[in-house]
């Protein structure tokens, strides 16, 4: 008794075989399986939500930039606060706090 006479004629089918073999190429084997599309959409959310922060953060440049071009007070304290700027008759004392 041949152990292939109880599989079903349809499981033999060429095509059939052939649509089975193709079909898990293209979801396990293939350069484009499911694994690399799943991979590469979370790389493409990152890349989406990293550009939405970076356009925010232009924005509030921008806007910071803005300010300081219209309000001398501001950059004044802009300066000493960011870049250790002083008076020529000034002493400046840098304080360091340990946390």
């Amino acid at each position: 008794m041949n152990p292939f006479t109880k599989i079903p004629k349809f499981f033999k089918n060429y095509y059939f075989l052939f649509g089975t073999f193709f079909i898990v190429w293209m979801l396990l084997v293939d350069s484009n399986d499911v694994v690399s599309q799943i991979k590469m959409t979370q790389k493409l959310n990152g890349l989406k939500a990293q550009k939405a922060f970076y356009i925010d953060k232009k924005v509030q440049v921008l806007k910071d930039k803005e300010e300081l071009s219209t309000n001398k007070a501001l950059l004044e304290k802009f300066a000493r606060e960011n870049y250790l700027m002083k008076k020529p008759s000034e002493d400046l004392y840098i304080v360091v706090t340990e946390d």
